[in-house]
């Protein structure tokens, strides 16, 4: 957590932003859990304890912590835009699965070898087809889950 914590106050620091309040709440937030959440989750979630900061904010501070890479932003196909802490340097990288009934979201990271080579291959075919530097990507798989299958 502390590792975390000083290396988001760096690459704050380091973008000339300072550490505000929600800047350092919402931060707090995602750092505590290892659910995907939307931002009137983490509104929820600080309100009683933060009455000053609105739903605004909140949706203001993701996206700037989105657009400086702090943060990952998601769509699992239910309206709602899910946020997810990157880790520091060495985030571990992971896939979603989504079920499309209950809504649960696996995370998953024991790749198979045809998905890794699958995946190094479009990146590079991609990359020399638009001439456009890859650095990272998203794969989600939609479906149902073991309870919704049944």
């Amino acid at each position: 957590m502390h590792h975390r914590h000083s290396y988001w106050k760096d690459k704050l620091k380091g973008s000339g932003c300072r550490l505000t309040l929600p800047r350092r709440v919402i931060f707090e937030v995602l750092n505590s859990t290892t659910k995907h959440l939307s931002a009137e989750d983490i509104y929820f979630m600080i309100h009683k304890k933060y009455p000053g900061i609105g739903l605004t904010t909140v949706y203001r501070t993701l996206d700037m912590m989105v657009r400086m890479g702090l943060v990952d932003k998601f769509d699992f196909g239910d309206g709602h835009s899910r946020y997810e802490l990157l880790e520091a340097q060495d985030k571990q990288h992971h896939h979603h699965l989504i079920c499309t009934k209950c809504g649960k979201v696996v995370d998953y990271t024991d790749f198979i070898k045809e998905e890794i080579a699958l995946v190094k291959q479009t990146e590079e075919g991609l990359s020399k087809k638009y001439n456009f530097k890859i650095n990272s990507h998203v794969t989600q798989f939609y479906g149902l889950c073991d309870k919704c299958k049944k």
